[in-house]
């Protein structure tokens, strides 16, 4: 059972995730432009975007979860549907990554899980915490030795 919180309006966010088993879940220059275009179709009505670093298999953002007032609802795009049954972030999270993984599989002939598990995510509840978080994700591809400078 998934015992984590829910994402509340108003709040700050580390959200990330990596692929299953540690696995790439970017495999081309073109999924991180679609994993972008994707995350700013369904997350951006609900949450404005801090920071984020895209890496080969794994990927960190932050974000801040807007009042439910500031959404504009009129500008939720979908393919399957005209307009949700409910609107929560936590779901949209859950559309967008499930939107993703099901291009990927689509792209690459694959099936299964992309993702290792269920999105995690932290609540950013300090300055402290936040300004360490920024530094963290932009200096996450020098730790993992994908470039020698942020």
């Amino acid at each position: 059972m998934n015992n984590k919180s829910l994402l509340e309006s108003g709040k700050y966010y580390h959200i990330y995730n990596r692929g299953n088993n540690g696995q790439n879940i970017f495999f081309d220059s073109e999924n991180y432009t679609f994993f972008l275009n994707r995350f700013h179709q369904y997350i951006s009505p609900f949450c404005d975007t801090i920071a984020w670093v895209l890496l080969k298999n794994h990927f960190h953002v932050l974000v801040y979860v807007k009042p439910f007032e500031e959404i504009k609802i009129e500008k939720l795009e979908y393919t399957a549907t005209e307009i949700p049954k409910k609107i929560d972030v936590h779901l949209q999270f859950g559309h967008f990554f499930n939107s993703y993984a099901k291009a990927i599989n689509k792209r690459y002939n694959r099936t299964g899980s992309l993702f290792e598990k269920n999105f995690e995510r932290k609540e950013v509840d300090s300055t402290n915490y936040f300004k360490k978080l920024i530094h963290y994700i932009h200096f996450n591809p020098v730790k993992h030795h994908f470039t020698e400078k942020i």
